[in-house]
């Protein structure tokens, strides 16, 4: 059983994160999918095909780590694997958002196969935990796209494993992964991704 309280406390900080990242135009539509821990076994997660805009109470659900509903009949977002993959790998981790940015979807498409994007020598590459300098490199993986959320989630998983120090992920064609202790950090990691995506297609459209 979870906590009643502290889901309420949640649910509130997700919608609230909806407005915000809808209103950036981040999470267009039904697109997108949050979540946030409410102990170690249950996380509150957005259901599946609410508009991010106009969430409310009733449009965030409890699910096991193991992505299956309790006390609810709702189906949750078709990609509740990937939030509990990062939750499994990052016990710290307090909550996961997704989202649908023009920036992160094009930008994605971009990256050859098999390369990893690397931010280097931007100031803001300091938002991210764990990064104290902008003399640092911060890469990203690209997953490629896929229906198969069971496999893409194994597929995560082990790449977190072995590189826990990486703040998010992008999935070709789709948009960002990101996770953070709070979700205000979690939004933070947003923005700076955000602004460092803008600045990497910036000097693409510049750049003989």
């Amino acid at each position: 059983m979870f906590d009643v309280n502290r889901y309420a406390v949640i649910a509130e900080s997700i919608v609230d994160a909806g407005r915000f990242l809808y209103g950036r135009g981040w999470s267009p539509a039904t697109s997108s999918n949050y979540s946030a821990r409410i102990d170690h076994e249950h996380i509150a997660i957005t259901v599946s095909g609410r508009h991010k805009g106009q969430l409310g109470a009733g449009d965030v659900m409890v699910v096991d780590l193991q992505g299956r509903p309790v006390q609810s009949d709702c189906r949750a977002s078709a990609e509740t694997l990937l939030h509990t993959a990062l939750y499994k790998v990052f016990p710290n981790a307090g909550a996961v958002l997704h989202t649908h940015s023009v920036n992160a979807t094009v930008l994605s498409r971009l990256v050859p196969a098999g390369e990893l994007l690397t931010f280097e020598g931007y100031e803001l590459q300091k938002a991210f935990d764990g990064v104290e300098t902008h003399e640092s490199a911060v890469t990203v993986p690209v997953f490629e796209n896929t229906q198969d959320i069971e496999s893409l989630s194994l597929e995560t998983r082990e790449w977190f494993l072995t590189h826990p120090e990486q703040p998010g992920y992008l999935i070709r064609g789709h948009g960002l992964y990101t996770w953070g202790k709070t979700m205000t950090d979690c939004l933070r990691h947003v923005e700076a991704f955000e602004f460092l995506f803008e600045c990497e297609l910036a000097t693409m459209r510049v750049r003989p």
